[in-house]
């Protein structure tokens, strides 16, 4: 098979002699109690879910509901590290809890590999893109992405009223990763209903939800087909040409990669941005100390991702166990919120403060165990860069109503609308 033959075809269309998975049916609605019928995709978890895991690690340290076909949500530290590392018992094929289990015949590789991928596979899909995210590679980026930050407060200076998570936060990731995979800028509006569709819309009917997600892949094929007959320098050729045990790799290895890559490396760092300007115009004396002491801010950078760590995964249990007091049954779902354990008490004095010099902070904000974000380097530097550049250019800057600020539901939580009220340097 040649490269250009890989492509010729639409990936999905060879699969129709597969399994399909399971379905259940659809629970929405207001959750009776969280410690039997929680859901990540309520509003009240959207608009502020620490209360509720604070609540659950007291009284109900492994939560439970039938939503979803069934599924758990451990809140202790020490619970959450010890999913993430037992790849015995939980499977990563699929990544996102919602009404959908893929078939078991998706594993190693899964949907979206690496992070879907389980061992042996998942070691070698990973190693491939070690190479682009290392520390020296991202330090590349660092000047283009400083200029795009100026160039984004440039666009709205002299407003005294910004959308700081539609105006700047959301546009910082999908420039970067759009760069990176060689994609054209102008499609970053797609890029967000893409990350809609994909993380948000988990109840849709499965029709719609199946329509919607096709249109990703779509795009993706058109992008890699483009990319066959056109090489350049960017994450995609390198994918297209990229060999695992010999081979280029399937078509839908690169393309799932892509979809990770497109959803992963935007959604979380705009959630982690916007989080760090909401907390920062929520708390002056914060904000007032990182302008004066701006040397601070890795240090208070890293307890943003510990209190506001955006991302929580999601695994399949492989088998019926009794595992930690409570009777997991094959199939079920694990939600491994990273946000809980970033807060629990008894792995973190004042848990529950954000402490912006905090000296010792090993925190999960980028997961742990084998699928431990490999972005790392880029989300920091993203993260960095547009806080510093923001605090340079808006020293001064509040909520014009903390009301009005709203969150995305679902599996990564971030400020989707910020309104600040700014006053420039």
């Amino acid at each position: 098979m040649t490269l250009d033959e890989r492509f010729t075809r639409d990936f999905r269309e060879t699969r129709g002699d597969q399994p399909l998975g399971t379905r259940n049916e659809i629970v929405t609605g207001p959750v009776s109690d969280w410690a039997t019928d929680f859901s990540h995709l309520e509003p009240e978890w959207a608009a502020d879910p620490y209360p509720i895991q604070d609540d659950l690690r007291q009284r109900c340290p492994i939560a439970h509901t039938d939503r979803f076909g069934g599924g758990w949500l451990p809140t202790s530290y020490e619970d959450v590290a010890a999913i993430a590392y037992d790849t015995e018992r939980f499977s990563s094929r699929s990544i996102i809890m919602s009404n959908f289990r893929p078939p078991r015949e998706l594993a190693p590789v899964g949907g979206t590999p690496p992070i879907s991928s389980d061992p042996p596979f998942h070691h070698d899909a990973r190693k491939l893109l070690l190479p682009v995210f290392t520390k020296k590679e991202v330090a590349r980026r660092e000047e283009a992405t400083r200029a795009l930050c100026h160039s984004l407060i440039d666009a709205f200076e002299g407003r005294q009223d910004v959308d700081a998570a539609h105006e700047y936060a959301q546009h910082i990731p999908m420039r970067v990763i759009a760069d990176m995979l060689g994609f054209p800028q102008e499609d970053g509006p797609r890029f967000r209903e893409f990350i809609e569709n994909a993380l948000e819309g988990v109840n849709r009917p499965p029709e719609e939800r199946m329509e919607r997600m096709a249109l990703l892949f779509d795009y993706l094929l058109a992008q890699i087909r483009d990319h066959v007959d056109n090489p350049r320098d960017d994450l995609t050729t390198y994918l297209i040409n990229a060999e695992l045990y010999g081979r280029k790799l399937e078509p839908s290895h690169v393309a799932g990669t892509m979809a990770l890559l497109l959803i992963a490396g935007i959604d979380t760092t705009w959630s982690a941005i916007g989080a760090s300007l909401w907390h920062l115009a929520k708390t002056p004396a914060d904000r007032r100390r990182l302008v004066a002491e701006p040397e601070l801010l890795p240090t208070a950078m890293e307890e943003f991702l510990r209190a506001y760590a955006p991302v929580t995964m999601a695994r399949l249990v492989k088998e019926d166990m009794h595992w930690n007091g409570v009777d997991m049954k094959s199939e079920d779902w694990v939600l491994l919120s990273f946000p809980a354990a970033n807060r629990d008490p008894a792995q973190f004095e004042q848990a529950d403060e954000v402490v912006i010099d905090r000296e010792v902070n090993r925190h999960v904000a980028f997961g742990l165990g084998i699928h431990r974000c490999v972005g790392s380097h880029l989300a920091r530097m993203e993260l960095r860069v547009a806080l510093e550049v923001w605090l340079e250019r808006i020293p001064e800057f509040t909520l014009q109503d903390p009301a009005a600020v709203t969150w995305a539901a679902g599996q990564v939580r971030g400020p989707r609308t910020l309104p600040l009220r700014v006053a420039y340097a």
